[in-house]
């Protein structure tokens, strides 16, 4: 049980090591990228399955 905690500990302790040893960030900024389709077709597909989903619940509340 000690061997498992001790390797448990070391593992925590290396992976934070390694979380912290991440690059920076790297400047730019420039401009941000623009909608695409595939977004507007996406949000369009969540708003029709909520309004499914909320016209279900209020014909089986009825």
């Amino acid at each position: 049980m000690k061997i498992v905690r001790l390797v448990t500990l070391l593992g925590l302790l290396l992976n934070s090591y390694a979380i912290n040893a991440q690059p920076g960030d790297p400047g730019g900024g420039g401009n941000p990228t623009p909608i695409t389709g595939i977004e507007i077709l996406l949000g369009g597909g969540a708003l029709l399955g909520i309004k499914k989903i909320l016209a279900r619940f209020k014909s089986d509340k009825k």
